[in-house]
């Protein structure tokens, strides 16, 4: 179908988008608060423009006409999330709240009627900040057993229609954001803390990944796997003491949870440092065995920047405490295409790196392109006068990292779709809505939505299965 195709797809591939239910639903009727909810009511002016999360893109009063805008688009599939905080009336027993429980299950079945493939995920960066305050969030591994009670009852509640769930998107980020570099509340800045949360999220994905094949979703076919922030660590040469640095940033950022996601164990490198530098996670030989035993049926890679590292120049401050940065500096490669809105830089190939990893050393298993993106600040300069954006600029970023998984494809990378960072412009924690990354704008003041050049180009893409 479609003259002159260049990159033609796999069948049945996934053009879709991500998004989540704290960036786009907004505070409407939910019972308890989450850490967002909570920084933002204590510390507005951490959230560009004092935007926060009480209304973003109002999707609960709105997911009817979103979906049908996400349809018209061509979308196939889309990944939100149940935010624990709307569906759960009490924390220790998995209560219901009642009107949760239906604005989930209308979501559900208007992107069901929309023949769109719902994807849900379980966690968000969203904890129910009660759980902080009483427990220590994902320090405790008390909060890991009441979120695998959580998703024992999200598989209970929507598993006869759901059949492709996600555990935690970028659980790499709450290590990062909570407990290492202070951009996610409450801001904790405790190396050995962070180690903890680190085995503990991937403990309570093992779990939830164990308690979702005991259900009848799983043997009626469905799947369950992680979303994973992966940044390719490039070293600045083939120095030793280079390659020695950036190796160490794929254990500790990469490998850290790609290792127990799909091959049950960690990485033996990683743990001797973390051994040897006395900041080793607190686990039992019976939790390392339900890490061993259940490994996710597939895997989804955020891929928006690369990591390029350098060994260490200057002596670690370690008035701080032990922190991952000890064993190296990050690297700027000269010259390099930059994304100015956002500071990171923009390098396609990497794509094709991830895809031959996974492919090589992971035992190709079936994964798919969870996220990637295009962030732009002041998209208003390229309003047209019917109205809408002329964001070329994006689809030319999507058509580079596409041309790239498309070369892995077709050296038999086991890749199934692609899902754009996001279908409409969402809140994005406390950016807000500085960079906008849809295919659908929003206008703040009006909630009126406009479709960007970008849906009609993915609107195509996806008719056509390729460009």
């Amino acid at each position: 179908m479609g003259v002159n195709i260049k990159y033609n797809f796999p069948a049945n591939f996934w053009w879709g988008a991500a998004t989540s239910g704290p960036q786009t639903e907004g505070r409407f009727y939910k019972r308890h608060d989450n850490v967002f909810d909570y920084w933002f009511d204590k510390e507005p002016q951490a959230f560009f423009n004092q935007v926060g999360p009480n209304v973003t893109s109002n999707f609960f009063n709105s997911y009817k006409e979103d979906i049908q805008m996400m349809k018209s688009i061509g979308l196939n599939s889309v990944r939100t999330s149940i935010q624990w905080t709307r569906l759960i009336k009490d924390f220790e027993t998995a209560q219901v709240d009642e009107d949760g429980l239906e604005f989930y299950n209308n979501v559900i079945n208007e992107f069901l009627k929309a023949g769109i493939i719902p994807v849900i995920n379980l966690h968000h960066f969203d904890l129910p900040v009660e759980l902080y305050d009483k427990y220590g969030g994902w320090e405790s591994k008390k909060v890991v057993d009441l979120f695998v009670l959580f998703a024992k009852k999200c598989f209970a509640l929507f598993g006869d229609r759901v059949k492709h769930w996600i555990t935690f998107n970028e659980p790499m980020v709450i290590v990062e954001g909570e407990y290492l570099y202070q951009f996610h509340y409450p801001k904790i800045v405790d190396g050995k803390k962070a180690v903890q949360v680190l085995y503990n999220l991937n403990l309570a994905s093992a779990k939830v990944v164990g308690a979702f094949h005991k259900t009848k979703c799983a043997e009626n076919g469905g799947k369950i796997g992680v979303v994973l922030n992966l940044t390719p660590s490039y070293p600045r040469s083939q120095a030793e003491n280079d390659v020695k640095a950036a190796n160490f940033v794929e254990d500790f950022f990469n490998r850290s949870f790609l290792d127990p996601a799909i091959k049950g164990e960690f990485s033996h490198t990683l743990v001797d440092v973390l051994k040897r530098d006395g900041v080793l996670w607190e686990a039992t030989p019976e939790e390392l065995t339900i890490i061993r035993n259940n490994t996710v049926d597939f895997l989804g890679v955020n891929y928006y920047q690369p990591r390029r590292a350098k060994a260490k120049e200057a002596p670690f401050d370690e008035s701080k405490g032990w922190m991952p940065d000890k064993y190296f500096d990050d690297y700027k490669l000269p010259g390099c295409r930059m994304n100015p809105y956002r500071g990171w830089e923009i390098y396609p190939q990497a794509i094709y790196d991830i895809a031959m990893n996974i492919k090589n050393n992971y035992g190709n298993i079936s994964w798919y392109l969870s996220e990637n993106g295009m962030g732009v600040e002041g998209e208003e300069k390229y309003v047209q006068k019917d109205g809408s954006i002329d964001d070329q600029y994006r689809i030319d970023f999507y058509e580079e990292h596409l041309s790239w998984l498309h070369k892995a494809i077709s050296e038999k990378a086991n890749c199934f779709g692609f899902h754009a960072w996001t279908p409409i412009d969402c809140w994005s924690w406390s950016n807000a809505y500085k960079n906008r990354y849809g295919y659908i704008a929003v206008d703040l003041a009006t909630q009126i939505k406009t479709i960007k050049k970008s849906g009609y180009w993915i609107k195509k893409v996806s008719q056509q299965n390729g460009f």
